[in-house]
């Protein structure tokens, strides 16, 4: 995969995921507001954590920073664990579609490593 690809797709991600929240609380479908506010709030302050790393990272990516592979790592690292951690959120409601959905940016986010773990490691080598 291309570093402008992965660029695109972690800025994509990142608008998305933030415009997912706004939507849903918007809505008014955040139940856990009322049933469990603190760990609501915690789950939200990584979330949006994520999206804007993500967003970090596609554009330090696109603007082909030094610092850009790194953080796009770790940004990547921190997608993964929101992917794992709302697919099963979604697999408790039943929800299927969802559940596949991140599947999918499962498997994305998956094929986003090994070349930046390549540039990665050249970077480190110089």
């Amino acid at each position: 995969m291309r570093t402008r690809t992965i660029a695109y797709y972690c800025a994509g991600v990142g608008a998305l995921m933030g415009l997912q929240w706004l939507f849903f609380l918007v809505t008014g479908n955040v139940p856990e507001l009322e049933t469990e506010p603190l760990a609501i709030a915690f789950h939200l302050a990584a979330e949006l954590a994520t999206a804007l790393a993500l967003i970090l990272a596609g554009m330090g990516l696109l603007r082909r920073a030094r610092w850009a592979t790194p953080v796009t790592l770790l940004a990547l690292g921190m997608l993964l664990y929101t992917i794992i951690n709302s697919a099963g959120y979604f697999a408790e409601q039943g929800v299927w579609g969802m559940v596949a959905m991140f599947g999918v940016l499962l498997v994305l986010t998956l094929l986003c490593v090994p070349p930046l773990v390549k540039t990665f490691q050249g970077l480190s080598a110089n």
